[in-house]
């Protein structure tokens, strides 16, 4: 079962709840789950995101298959 699924049956499930307390109680967890947590960077982490965000604008990355087939291919070498 994927997540997607799993959230697809809990939302279902959720839906036919009508217990007000229940619900507080799930939502609860959802939000103690769901709160973001912020990093602080270092400038020389920053720099390296925006440089690779920069690269990745410019079309200077390797999508996984094209990794994926360089190591099907690295192996039957070996």
């Amino acid at each position: 079962m994927t997540t997607v699924d799993l959230k697809n049956i809990l939302i279902h499930r959720i839906a036919g709840i009508n217990d007000k307390s229940f619900l507080a109680a799930i939502n609860t967890i959802v939000e103690t789950k769901s709160k973001s947590t912020i990093y602080k960077l270092t400038p020389e982490e920053q720099k390296s995101i925006e440089e690779g965000v920069a690269q990745i604008a410019g079309g200077e990355f390797v999508t996984n298959s094209q990794v994926e087939k360089e190591i099907d291919q690295w192996l039957k070498e070996k």
